[in-house]
This record gives C-alpha cells, sequence and structure tokens, in this order.
C-alpha cells in the first residue's frame, strides 16, 4: 500500500456510490459535446473534450490501481502519454494520438469496475478512504469546470437527468424567498484556526496544517454583490474611469476590452441581458454577480469604497459563532455555515442541479451563526488573500494539486458555486485562480473599510 496522508476509515459503499455518481455527473455533462464535436476549439481556457474525459480514467488508474494496488501497467497503453496533465502542455493536448470516443469510454468503465471490486465489505482502510476521495472529488471539479466551459462555448445547458427525491427543480426555485439581502454584520474579533484539522472526513493539503491568525472585528455583507449593484458601477462609467482600476487591472480590462461584465450585453430596450449557456436573457437583477474577474471585484470595491475580505475573515464569517454577550468568539468552528449536517436543497444552491444561481436572499436556513447568507453554494467569493501554503505545508499524494501554483499570483475563493459538488466543500476548502479569470462561477462579497 502507497503511504497516504491520515483521514479517518470510510464506509465502502459510500466510497462506490460517491466514485459511480461522480461518473454518472461526468458522462451526463460530456456525452452530447462528445458527439458534436471531440477535440472542439482550442482555446486557453478549455481542453479537447475526448482529452480531458480520457484524463479522469488516467487519473483513477494512475493513483488508484497503480499507486494504491500496485498493478503495474495502466489500462490503457500510453495512457500516462497521452492523459497526464502534469507532463502534457495545454497546447499539445488537441495533437496526440487519443483513442477514439468508444476505446476512451470503455477504458474509463474498465478503470472504474477494477477500483470498486477492489474495495471491502464494510469499512475501506485509510489508503482507500483516501485515494477513492481524492480521485472522486478530482473528478467532481472536472465536472464543474465542463459546466462553465459550456458556458464558454455558449452549448445549451446539459440533461443532467432525475433529481434526488426531494430535491426542488429549476422551475420550483421561483417558490423559495428571492430578493435583495442588504446589509452588513458585526464580527468580533479573536484568535482563530485557519484551514482544516483531522476531523474533516478528507483535507487538500494545502488546507493543512491549520494556522492560528488573529482576526481584528469587521463588518462584513450579508450577502454576496448582486447583478443590481454590479449594474450601478457598469452604468457609472465603471470599466472607464482609470481611478477605479490597478495597474495591472487597467491592463487586463484594456485586454480583455470589457465594458461590462463578459457574458453581460445591452437588450433592446437599454436593459441588461446575461447570457446563460446558448439563451440570452433578462439579467435577474437579485442573484448575485458572476463570471466577474478579481480585477473586476477590487475595482467595484475601490468604487463602492468597501474592500474585499481576507480568507481568515471570510471563514471566521462561514464557521465561527459569537460567544454568550457577542463581544468575542465561541470557542470552535462549523463545518458548515448553519453547522455540522450535511448539505441539502434547502440550505445550499449546490451540486447543480438548478442550473444556475438563485436571488441573494433565497434559502435563509442555511446561514452562518453571525447572519451571513449563502456562504455556501451559488458563486464562489473572490478574496483579498493571495494563494499560499500554511507553515508547515507538505505536498501530498497529488502532488501538482496546490506547490506548483503558489507563486504564480493567484488568490483564494471560498464558497463553492451552484455547479460544485456539496461532497466537496465545507468552510476550510480553498479554490484559487489567476486574478484575470472571469469564466468560472466567481462572485464576490464585501466588507466595510
Amino acid at each position: 500500500m502507497i503511504q497516504t496522508p491520515s483521514t479517518p476509515p470510510q464506509p465502502a459503499d459510500a466510497l462506490a456510490a460517491m466514485l459511480t455518481d461522480a461518473r454518472e455527473r461526468s458522462l451526463a455533462l460530456m456525452r452530447d459535446i462528445l458527439e458534436a464535436r471531440e477535440l472542439g476549439p482550442r482555446l486557453a481556457i478549455v481542453n479537447p473534450p475526448l482529452w480531458e474525459l480520457g484524463h479522469l480514467g488516467y487519473f483513477h488508474d494512475h493513483f488508484a490501481l497503480r499507486g494504491l494496488y500496485g498493478l503495474p501497467d495502466y489500462r490503457l497503453a500510453d495512457a500516462d502519454r497521452l492523459f497526464d496533465s502534469s507532463s502534457i502542455a495545454h497546447d499539445d493536448r488537441w495533437s496526440l494520438p487519443l483513442p477514439s470516443r468508444e476505446e476512451t469510454l470503455d477504458y474509463l468503465s474498465r478503470v472504474q469496475q477494477a477500483m470498486l471490486e477492489r474495495l471491502p465489505d464494510g469499512d475501506a482502510s485509510a489508503a482507500q478512504s483516501y485515494v477513492y476521495q481524492l480521485t472522486t472529488l478530482h473528478e467532481d471539479m472536472h465536472g464543474e469546470a465542463f459546466l462553465y466551459t459550456r458556458q464558454t462555448l455558449g452549448d445549451p445547458p446539459p440533461a443532467l437527468g432525475t433529481p434526488p427525491r426531494g430535491y426542488p427543480t429549476t422551475a420550483s426555485a421561483a417558490e423559495l424567498p428571492a430578493g435583495a439581502l442588504p446589509g452588513d454584520v458585526d464580527i468580533p474579533g479573536g484568535r482563530h484556526l485557519l484551514g482544516s484539522d483531522e476531523t474533516q472526513p478528507f483535507r487538500f493539503d494545502n488546507e493543512k496544517p491549520p494556522m492560528e491568525v488573529e482576526v481584528t472585528p469587521f463588518s462584513i455583507a450579508r450577502a454576496p454583490v448582486t447583478n443590481a449593484d454590479f449594474a450601478t458601477f457598469v452604468d457609472d462609467g465603471g470599466y472607464w474611469r482609470r481611478e477605479l482600476w490597478s495597474e495591472a487591472g487597467w491592463q487586463w480590462r484594456q485586454q480583455q476590452d470589457l465594458q461590462a461584465p463578459v457574458y453581460w450585453r445591452q437588450g433592446a430596450n437599454r436593459g441588461w441581458e446575461e447570457r446563460a449557456f446558448d439563451q440570452w436573457l433578462p439579467l435577474p437583477p437579485h442573484q448575485p454577480v458572476v463570471h466577474v474577474s478579481w480585477y473586476e471585484a477590487e475595482a467595484w470595491c475601490r468604487w463602492a469604497g468597501r474592500r474585499l475580505p481576507s480568507e481568515a475573515e471570510w471563514e471566521v464569517a462561514a464557521s465561527r459563532e459569537p460567544s454568550s454577550d457577542g463581544r468575542s468568539l465561541a470557542p470552535g468552528k462549523r463545518r458548515h455555515p448553519w453547522g455540522d449536517t450535511p448539505p441539502d436543497a434547502g440550505l445550499a444552491n449546490l451540486d447543480g442541479w438548478r442550473l444556475g444561481r438563485l436571488d441573494v436572499a433565497a434559502l435563509p436556513d442555511g446561514d452562518s451563526a453571525f447572519g451571513c447568507r449563502q456562504m455556501l453554494g451559488n458563486v464562489w467569493e473572490w478574496t483579498a488573500s493571495p494563494f499560499g501554503p500554511f507553515p508547515g505545508f507538505r505536498p501530498e499524494l497529488y502532488r501538482d494539486y496546490s506547490a506548483p501554483w503558489f507563486q504564480e499570483g493567484r488568490y483564494v475563493l471560498r464558497g463553492g458555486a451552484w455547479a460544485t459538488r456539496a461532497r466537496l466543500i465545507h468552510n476550510g476548502y480553498r479554490n484559487f485562480f489567476t486574478p484575470g479569470r472571469n469564466d468560472t462561477l466567481a462572485g464576490f462579497r464585501t466588507c466595510a473599510l
């Protein structure tokens, strides 16, 4: 057995269910795209669909069948030369001698079956629990990327199938509490253990070891910035006012030639419209703004006299509780804003079934102890914190997950989006992108100066 980080053993049937569920979602997201275009357009922010699907099989093959179980060969000849993202440059992925779609799907099926056959009855070992969660959550991340790639390319929304019993459909989302949610909440200062400890079922390497930080009192918005909030900035000439942008942000805006967020346009009646997959629709005013870069969030904050929270402030607002007198932070942390119970459709807009955002006032049962809403789900939230290691960081089994990106000028995002799988996200999870990325499902929440 390979050496793996300390992970609580998980029920083998739960690991198997996660594995098969992630694969069903990947195929639902990709099937029609593969039939239409196996390689797709060559863009810097997308992968060839056939290559990306094969990469999923390779990741499981490499870390589970070879790494965990010691099988000597890959289940597909030359899999490492075709699908290893760490060694194959992005631009080269369109010119590889990839196997056919049928061969690729067969590869994925054979790898998954081999993994399922090796699970025991009862609890899996700690090593199995770590590797099966790592490979499943990696596939979940690609599933979210498949969704925002469809948005980038103007593809129709995917047919995800039937939601789990009791899950609200897109049509019933209109029945949820809706509208704006203005105002700030005051958070007392104190010591905070930033990151994730060993009580979590799975931790990525950049979440540990948890780092103790001192957080001064601050005020943070109850909800993310909405489309209406952002439209006021746009209508006030925000994209043309040089004084609102940093030097790097202004250069980025000029290169992008943007006058508004990337998927916005003026409609026939001069109102804003937003493209959702392949359809232009009236801009929903009370949904959180999405597909904005860190530079755009920074410029809006300068215009509004606000600021982005640090990731420590964000995590305190999401995970801590006030003391009985409200003047300090009570001991302990919550795994999710509402507590330690798993997410469901009434607490957070996750798992992709709604295929879009909700108004920022929706889902009050998911509030944090301080009254912040939708800190998990709906949109990722940019923070002011550069992505870096906590003291004592060590790269783990997937060595290229975090370490290569610490010096790239990336910023931390927190909280997940509507497309993020619920099993992936919790208060300590750290996402990270370069400040110019505006294709991802990112918005932002702000703090008072």
